[in-house]
């Protein structure tokens, strides 16, 4: 692995997930464009805006708690049933984005096979479909190396102009992949012991 590669791994928790991907290439406009990627399909964006509103309204509801339980408890179940609504949403999205593939993520990148060479340095947009949470993104990336392997390439990239809830929520979506690792990881170890 190169030196990047390594520097990479220190800064970011890595995993290694199946996840529903899609990689598009984006113009020089749109690789320097500040604004959010929208998508063509108004189900993702909807999903996209769902998870996006959810999280920036979590500091709110951590307030409200602790003025009113009731309400606070009230609020976190409609949050439950919003959840509950993005994962019909996702699953409706899966179909048209592709079955999930293997793929290893983290807050800085995503590391994937495609059919195609991408060259080293261009931009793309890398739609997500992260499950179960059924969290829809649409970043920009630059692809960092491109490797043949057979008749598919290994592609590697970096993520680019990210907002800050994007970041944060796939921070939390890869914090709770690797718990839930660690969970059936010590589950098996019991199993075994016993």
């Amino acid at each position: 692995m190169s030196t990047l590669d390594e520097e990479d791994r220190r800064e970011y928790y890595r995993i290694d997930d199946m996840i529903a991907l899609q990689i598009s290439s984006l113009s020089a406009a749109q690789a320097q464009s500040k604004e959010m990627l929208l998508d063509d399909s108004q189900l993702f964006n909807l999903l996209s805006e769902l998870h996006l509103s959810e999280f920036e309204s979590q500091h709110l509801l951590r307030q409200i708690g602790e003025h009113d339980r009731t309400l606070a408890a009230f609020l976190k179940v409609q949050n439950k049933r919003m959840d509950l609504l993005s994962q019909v949403m996702a699953q409706s999205l899966l179909g048209k984005i592709g079955a999930p593939q293997p793929v290893v993520i983290s807050e800085g990148g995503i590391e994937f096979q495609h059919p195609t060479a991408l060259a080293p340095d261009s931009h793309v947009a890398v739609k997500l479909v992260l499950m179960p949470q059924a969290l829809g993104l649409l970043l920009r990336a630059k692809v960092t190396h491109c490797d043949a392997r057979g008749d598919r390439f290994d592609v590697g990239t970096e993520f680019e102009a990210m907002t800050d809830a994007q970041r944060q929520l796939l921070a939390r979506y890869i914090l709770q992949k690797q718990a839930q690792e660690r969970r059936l990881a010590r589950e098996q170890s019991e199993a075994q012991d016993t």
